[in-house]
């Protein structure tokens, strides 16, 4: 095993609601060690069964608003009339510790995670084969979550996945948990993570 040592890495995950994100994520948790998963930040009430610190870290929109202005957040957007927030200094720890750091972030988080971490990230969008396949999803879950607004926002969401690295069409359970495994298992091998002279020179002399 090289001596050089390289950066830890990031997989940034994106998905519209329904698209089966979280139980992707949580497969893939079964399957990795070594990573940090960061969790997010919101101002939104906790659903059934969620705990806090766990699932999100609950806070009010003013607690959310304060640490906005000591720029604590990687990211942050407003989803559902709802704050959602990324910290950042959590992250830097982790690939300092040399682990894949994963984060579960919207498309608008996306485009703002990928101005700092673009040399540490992966991107993976996460979508159904279609809408109708998404609304039904939506309708199972038997939730007060508002279907038709978070339709409109898959649409928003899907049509960027070319700005994305890879996309899952959650089709099939099975193959889309190796998929996002697979991507999970190559984040470490990006040329980026490592110092390019320092290995340039480890490579020459030895």
């Amino acid at each position: 095993m090289s001596k050089i040592k390289r950066s830890g890495s990031v997989l940034l995950v994106s998905g519209p609601s329904g698209c089966g994100k979280s139980s992707l994520l949580s497969y893939l948790f079964k399957k990795l060690d070594n990573y940090y998963f960061s969790i997010s930040t919101t101002t939104r009430e906790k659903r059934d069964g969620e705990v806090d610190g766990v699932d999100y870290l609950f806070t009010t929109k003013e607690e959310f608003e304060k640490k906005i202005e000591d720029n604590q957040f990687l990211e942050y957007a407003i989803v559902h009339q709802q704050y959602y927030g990324t910290s950042l200094v959590a992250i830097e720890q982790a690939l300092k510790k040399n682990k894949l750091v994963i984060l579960d972030i919207d498309v608008q988080g996306f485009f703002l995670a990928s101005k700092l971490l673009s040399k540490y990230m992966t991107s993976v969008l996460i979508t159904t084969d279609t809408q109708n396949i998404l609304e039904d999803r939506l309708k199972k879950r038997n939730t007060n979550d508002n279907i038709k607004e978070r339709l409109n926002n898959s649409n928003n969401e899907v049509a960027q996945m070319d700005k994305y690295d890879y996309v899952i069409i959650n089709d099939n359970l099975q193959k889309a948990q190796e998929d996002l495994l697979n991507i999970a298992k190559v984040c470490s091998l990006k040329a980026s993570l490592y110092k390019h002279n320092n290995f340039l020179n480890h490579w020459v002399r030895d």
